[in-house]
């Protein structure tokens, strides 16, 4: 047997020191529709963990309009959008997202992307070329996401551009730094709800911010679009604000239950977007019959069927804060359907979920880099196909596991 190669050998020694630290990932399969009880190796499990905060993942209707548009448009798209891979159904889809923003960004147009991580690295990546080299400034939330992070790591090897960190929620100090820029771009760039702490960003201070010192607004709503305002328009609707120098991002994989992402912009920043933004002009076209299946799910986030489950979603939260109560871990107060319980130790996190499991709830542990050191989390979910008993019972669960894993750590 010849010699194991280098590069071979430094990836199972990484993997090793992972495991050893109690940062190994594993993959789990499920063999069911992404709902509140899934399957995994033949047993179903009570789901707490999933962004599908609408239950609109396996709604009839949408698995209905998937078939329906296979039906029609096929299965795939062959090409790039500005090759041959631009369908009807993108075109309808672009529209109908731009009209769910078209009281917070004038004159708005809408550009569909296939994944959420690409819609962010074209878009910061993108608008940043619109200033000569060197002459952009780009600020990034502490907790911003990493396709964020990774967009603006991008933008600034191809611009030049200087990239500061600001806290969301200390804005006095991004207020500072932005007093001192002379740079004629500046780009502010972070989620509009934090994934893994689930609180909001201050949007209102934000475009104020803004407007004094001529900068951009990049909003990565994610975990907000379908989830937040009166007709799940997203974190715009929640704020009720109105600018040009929004530049709003959202995915349609979490609350709208499908796939893809979008960015919604004043009309000029989307078309350079067509013209430079790599990621979108170098990607095979999502396939129209998803675009097909999106617009289905827009129609139900909007309608009396989307008001219906965010009330659900919000009696849950309510709920939830009425009652969750910890000795010894620390639960994150938050508005959305994200609520993370830290514990601290990546070994907690893990002996936590595990005993979760084995009382019938995926819940899995959340560990750096995704989050800080030492601050290892359950980061427990609500979806709208939750009932208050299957929260009731969950409460209860950790309750008794919390004192158990305590106990254990001490001893």
């Amino acid at each position: 047997m010849s010699q194991t190669f280098n590069a071979l050998q430094m990836a199972e020694d990484h993997i090793i020191d992972l495991d050893s630290k109690l940062l190994k990932r594993k993959l789990r399969s499920t063999k069911s529709a992404c709902d509140t009880k899934v399957t995994i190796d033949d047993r179903q499990l009570k789901a707490f963990c999933s962004n599908d905060y609408l239950g609109l993942a396996n709604h009839p209707s949408l698995v209905e309009a998937l078939a329906e548009g296979a039906q029609k448009y096929g299965v795939g798209s062959g090409a790039s959008h500005l090759i041959s891979g631009h369908s009807i159904a993108h075109d309808l889809l672009e529209k109908k997202l731009a009209s769910f923003q078209s009281q917070h960004i004038p004159n708005v147009r809408a550009l569909f992307f296939s994944t959420g991580y690409l819609a962010n690295m074209a878009a910061i990546t993108g608008l940043a070329r619109l200033a000569a080299s060197g002459d952009v400034s780009i600020y990034s939330a502490t907790l911003n996401h990493a396709s964020l992070i990774d967009g603006i790591r991008l933008a600034s090897a191809q611009t030049k551009a200087t990239v500061a960190i600001f806290d969301h929620q200390n804005l006095d100090a991004l207020d500072a730094m932005l007093d001192q820029d002379r740079r004629s771009l500046k780009m502010i760039v972070l989620d509009g709800v934090f994934s893994m702490d689930g609180d909001i960003a201050p949007v209102s201070k934000l475009i104020e911010i803004a407007n004094q010192h001529d900068a951009l607004l990049s909003i990565d709503d994610a975990h907000g679009f379908g989830a937040l305002g009166q007709h799940g328009h997203g974190i715009l609707e929640q704020f009720n604000v109105h600018s040009e120098r929004i530049i709003y991002i959202g995915t349609l994989g979490k609350a709208a239950g499908v796939s893809g992402a979008f960015v919604c912009a004043t009309a000029p920043f989307i078309e350079w977007l067509i013209q430079k933004g790599r990621p979108y002009i170098y990607s095979t076209a999502t396939p129209p019959a998803i675009a097909h299946t999106v617009l289905k799910s827009l129609e139900l986030i909007e309608g009396p069927e989307g008001i219906r489950r965010r009330q659900q979603l919000n009696q849950l939260i309510t709920v939830w804060h009425q009652e969750m109560h910890f000795s010894h871990w620390e639960k994150i107060p938050s508005c959305t359907a994200i609520q993370p319980i830290i514990l601290g130790s990546n070994a907690n996190a893990l002996a936590a979920a595990k005993l979760l499991d084995e009382a019938g709830y995926w819940i899995p542990a959340i560990r750096p880099p995704t989050v800080p050191v030492g601050s290892a989390r359950l980061r427990v979910t609500f979806s709208a196909n939750h009932r208050i008993e299957d929260l009731s019972e969950l409460i209860h669960t950790l309750n008794v596991i919390e004192q158990k894993v305590s106990k254990d750590s001490q001893s």
